[in-house]
């Protein structure tokens, strides 16, 4: 629900919609966020995100932000930007598309009164502010209003929690910084009784180590593409995902088509590096080099695969991260999304694998030249992931710089030939995507 009397008139918040969003003609269907990628108008920056990690490293939302690539966008023009691509992206006429994770957005005053921020749904967006915003009296009204229907508010960038009662109410999260005990113990010891607790996040980690001690006190954690990927042991043997292990049993059970189950195992890397091997071995003696998913499934068969899936299940174990997972699936969407249109269709698989298993040694706990030189891929596929060469790099050397917020995104999309707009379509639904994904697993 939008309320235009709670808007500003005349001033930077009083966009209307047919600004933002592309009408869709009566009728006609919906486009969809692949075939966004041709028609994206030119955007001015990036999106980026951090994940909200919890204790047991499980993704419980997102933190999105906008690098400008002109330089001179002010803030609230940048958060308008990033307002109206969320909008267009995760909250289309179909509904929100991330389900159940959080969305967290650092939002200017001005921001509160646009109509694509009112519709997006209450219940999974937390707007960050700071004390100077939270406690202007002009915004009072309008802070209410969006907490009454849902939304949630951080304080960011602040030592302790405000003395206002009105205003302590429509605190639900408290940004801690990097995880300060002492900041942690006063606010714990300060809020209010009576109520749902304040939600406690560390915003700037330095590292792993500060995640372990907010993970012991019970404090969420947002992690970006800077932070090095967590410590992983080494285990010496992959162990694959049990529950997409039994889900793919139940696709062959149900005799489910190909397509479906190479669907399927595009979802989990350890399993797509397990199958590809067990292939490709000498034991099998295929007599041919298996370099994709599809071509996999249909070299081994519905019912020697559904045996050895048998036989995986009691030995399997999860090994890698919730949240590592999802940052490879999400990577590996991406890159296969970004190189549609620009190469041949028989390149999407191997797209996706190069995104993804740029990441499998943080997977599998495993070096990298361990699982290539167990995994035989494609000469191409290898000199992307080890080199950053060959036809695949670009793609990859883009998505990582998205991830990682490093300034390069503009340079290599250019050499690409493909817009910021694009860029931004392709990220948010390879998020999409993984989320969807991570649902199929736990079903």
């Amino acid at each position: 629900m939008r309320f235009d009397f709670f808007r500003r008139p005349g001033s930077k918040g009083d966009v209307a919609v047919d600004e933002l969003v592309t009408p869709v003609a009566h009728g006609s269907q919906e486009s969809s966020p692949e075939s966004a990628l041709l028609e994206e108008a030119e955007a001015n920056g990036y999106v980026g995100y951090a994940l909200q990690v919890d204790a047991q490293m499980r993704v419980q939302g997102m933190r999105f932000a906008w690098r400008d690539a002109t330089g001179g966008a002010d803030a609230s023009a940048q958060c308008k930007a990033l307002i109206e691509c969320i909008a267009k992206h995760l909250n289309p006429s179909r509904g929100w598309r991330l389900g159940r994770l959080a969305v967290y957005l650092d939002v200017t005053v001005d921001a509160l009164f646009l109509n694509e921020l009112q519709a997006l749904p209450p219940g999974n967006v937390v707007l960050c502010m700071g004390m100077e915003h939270l406690a202007d009296p002009d915004t009072r009204s309008m802070l209410l209003f969006l907490r009454e229907q849902g939304f949630g508010f951080m304080l960011r960038d602040a030592q302790a929690l405000p003395q206002d009662a009105e205003l302590l109410e429509i605190i639900t999260h408290f940004d801690v910084g990097a995880g300060s005990l002492a900041l942690i113990a006063e606010v714990r010891e300060s809020e209010p009784v009576g109520r749902a607790p304040i939600q406690l996040i560390a915003t700037r980690v330095n590292g792993w180590d500060d995640f372990e001690i907010c993970a012991e006190y019970r404090v969420d954690v947002f992690v970006d593409g800077r932070l090095p990927p967590p410590p992983v042991k080494e285990v010496g043997e992959l162990q694959p995902e049990s529950l997409l292990i039994v889900r793919l049993m139940q696709m062959l059970k149900r005799n489910e088509n190909l397509r479906s189950i190479e669907a399927a195992l595009k979802r989990d890397a350890a399993l797509t590096y397990r199958l590809l091997r067990h292939i490709n071995s000498p034991a099998i003696g295929v007599g041919v080099e298996i370099t994709s998913l599809r071509h996999a499934v249909s070299m081994l068969g519905y019912q020697p695969l559904f045996r050895w899936l048998s036989l995986l299940l009691a030995t399997s174990n999860r090994t890698s991260s919730h949240f590592m997972m999802k940052r490879a699936i999400m990577r590996g969407r991406f890159v296969e999304l970004m190189g549609q249109g620009m190469l041949p269709a028989s390149d999407s698989d191997n797209l996706f694998v190069v995104g993804m298993f740029s990441l499998i040694d943080q997977l599998l706990g495993l070096t990298m030249e361990e699982v290539l030189s167990k995994v035989q891929l494609t000469e191409a596929v290898q000199q992307a992931i080890l080199s950053r060469k060959g036809v695949y790099a670009p793609f990859l050397s883009l998505v990582e710089a998205c991830e990682t917020g490093s300034g390069d995104a503009p340079r290599l999309a250019e050499a690409l030939f493909v817009s910021a707009g694009q860029v931004n379509a392709a990220h948010l639904s390879a998020m999409v995507w993984s989320q969807e994904a991570s649902a199929l697993e736990m079903a």
